[in-house]
């Protein structure tokens, strides 16, 4: 038995041991309501919070723009890549974000984990929040700078680790509305905190862009932060959008260096010419009917006052937590609600802390309130046992 043969077996022997060994499960379509292994089933495992994916507007400009541009781009966008769908999606997202420019990526990790390094580097400090995305923690470890974690949601801890000395250039990163909690970061005094320390707040705002805010514009909106060079945000499109990439959104001059310098976009094909008419549609659904993200939070809300202590998330959050704790037991309880014809996987480590394994449900746009009376029945029950 070679080394690596011997390595991969016993890794998936004590993820089996850990309760933590995963499998794909392919899913026949996309929405609140799909269909596993020919039972149907509704879905809370996504982060379609708009009710968008399955739209068939979206496929519609999927194919439209497909016909026009191309099915696939070619080419990075600096040696021939880019087409007239990208530059008006960048133009809609600067436009949707209030900023002067914006720049597209290929997915929510390429831009986190290519535009940190691209700002900062050794002789800088990043300072980041204890529970940001893993596309961040990389995107840090790879810049090379020094980096200060702290603890979740303290923007006193943000504000005492940037007084730090001896830095060129100092960046915080935080998320916007946590994907895991459910929770909105403190956004006005971390921005304080780095205006006070001529500090750079890289917010990753994936989950927040269509869903809070005034017309959806995200957790900074919400706080009533205005766009300005030390504010730089990150979105995505496969989440209330539903369509797929990301975004960095920032002054004229930091996209200009983003360009230049972000290798997930230096160094990648361009998003596919359809891709990109599909998320410009989404963002013109999600401002034309507000009623969706009104809805969203309405049920997911319903869905709180009905579990009680067992839900976590802030008002309006569409992300409910349902801590668990035991891995092994977050995985049989998501096992017991797909009896019942729900489909909410466990979430475990590493997504999560050890020791936090827990259900995160996901209610959107599309779910009906029957559905959300229903779910909540089954996991009163599952958690009796």
């Amino acid at each position: 038995m070679g080394e690596f043969e011997r390595f991969t077996g016993e890794s998936l022997r004590a993820l089996d041991a850990a309760g933590l060994r995963r499998r794909v499960r392919t899913l026949a379509a996309s929405g609140a309501r799909t269909v596993l292994d020919g039972s149907p089933l509704v879905s809370f495992s996504s982060n379609d919070y708009l009710g968008l994916s399955a739209d068939p507007r979206l496929a519609d400009a999927l194919a439209r723009g497909a016909a026009e541009e191309g099915a696939g781009a070619g080419a990075a966008r600096l040696l021939g890549g880019s087409r007239p769908a990208h530059d008006a999606l960048e133009k809609a997202v600067a436009s949707f974000k209030g900023t002067r420019a914006a720049l597209l990526f290929g997915s929510g990790y390429a831009a986190n984990a290519t535009v940190i390094p691209a700002l900062v580097g050794e002789g800088d400090l990043v300072v980041s929040d204890a529970l940001n995305h893993a596309s961040v923690v990389d995107g840090c470890r790879l810049s090379r700078a020094e980096i200060s974690v702290v603890p979740h949601d303290q923007p006193a801890a943000i504000r005492a680790a940037l007084g730090r000395i001896g830095f060129r250039r100092r960046l915080a990163v935080v998320e916007g509305l946590h994907s895991m909690e459910g929770t909105v970061s403190p956004l006005a005094e971390v921005r304080d905190a780095c205006l006070d320390h001529d500090a750079l707040l890289l917010l990753d705002d994936a989950h927040g862009n269509g869903v809070l805010g005034p017309g959806g514009r995200g957790a900074a909106s919400a706080a009533g932060l205005e766009p300005g060079p030390d504010l730089l945000e990150i979105g995505t499109f496969g989440k209330a959008f539903g369509g797929y990439g990301a975004f960095a959104a920032w002054t004229a001059d930091g996209v200009d260096l983003l360009r230049h310098r972000a290798r997930g976009f230096v160094f990648s094909t361009a998003l596919p010419p359809g891709v990109a008419a599909m998320d410009l549609e989404g963002m013109r659904i999600a401002a034309a009917e507000p009623e969706r993200r009104a809805r969203a939070a309405a049920r997911a809300d319903r869905l709180r006052a009905a579990l009680g202590p067992s839900a976590g998330g802030a008002a309006g959050s569409p992300i409910v937590p349902v801590p668990v704790g035991s891995s092994p037991e977050a995985a049989r309880l998501a096992e017991r609600l797909l009896e019942r014809g729900f489909w909410a996987p466990a979430v475990r480590p590493p997504t999560v802390p050890e020791g936090t394994a827990r259900l995160r449900i996901s209610v959107t746009a599309d779910h009906r309130e029957e559905e959300i009376d229903a779910l909540a029945a089954a996991l009163r029950e599952a958690l009796r046992g």
